[in-house]
């Protein structure tokens, strides 16, 4: 990475674009770039040069790197883990979604307008869609599913799960 640059990011990774397009044919990651995506799930903000030491490449080999991650969608994004519960979002669900057949774009577009939405999936199975909500009490979260996402045309019905307590697993090991 030139200096300029270097000095211009302050040595972390270069800001994610808008995510491309998924391609029909994903390159092959070979073993550095597995390491370098462990590393940046664990770091998100380590810098260019603390990336390329513990890979053992020239920042510059990094930096292209990281882009071209980044160019081929394999890097969606850079963002921080929150502790919900320290956020005062105290109740979290996963809530099930059953929709009309061909309705996933309408519905999709729907939930991720709603707060507190944070994870949306189109599943196959009992249900259609996999929503997880963070809310600020149940109080909130009873307003969000009965008269948000119950009033939504295309859901047909829904079913909550309570999440007791959440962990987040980190990046595979090699």
């Amino acid at each position: 990475m030139p200096d300029e640059q270097m000095a211009n990011s302050g040595g972390q990774p270069p800001a994610a674009p808008a995510p491309a397009p998924p391609s029909s044919a994903a390159r092959p990651l070979d073993t550095i770039d597995r390491s370098i995506l462990r590393m940046l799930q664990t770091d998100g903000r380590a810098s260019i040069r603390s990336v390329a030491e513990r890979v053992h490449v020239s920042r510059a080999n990094a930096y292209a790197r990281i882009n071209r991650l980044i160019d081929d969608g394999v890097i969606r994004g850079f963002s921080a883990l929150i502790d919900q519960e320290r956020a005062g979002q105290g109740a979290s669900a996963y809530i099930t979604l059953k929709i009309v057949q061909n309705s996933w774009r309408t519905v999709r577009k729907q939930l991720t307008a709603l707060p507190g939405a944070t994870h949306i999936a189109l599943v196959s199975g009992d249900f259609d869609v996999l929503l997880l909500v963070h809310t600020k009490d149940n109080r909130e979260l009873r307003e969000l599913v009965l008269t948000r996402i119950q009033s939504i045309p295309e859901v047909l019905s829904t079913r909550t799960l309570l999440v007791f307590e959440e962990t987040d697993l980190g990046p595979e090991e090699d």
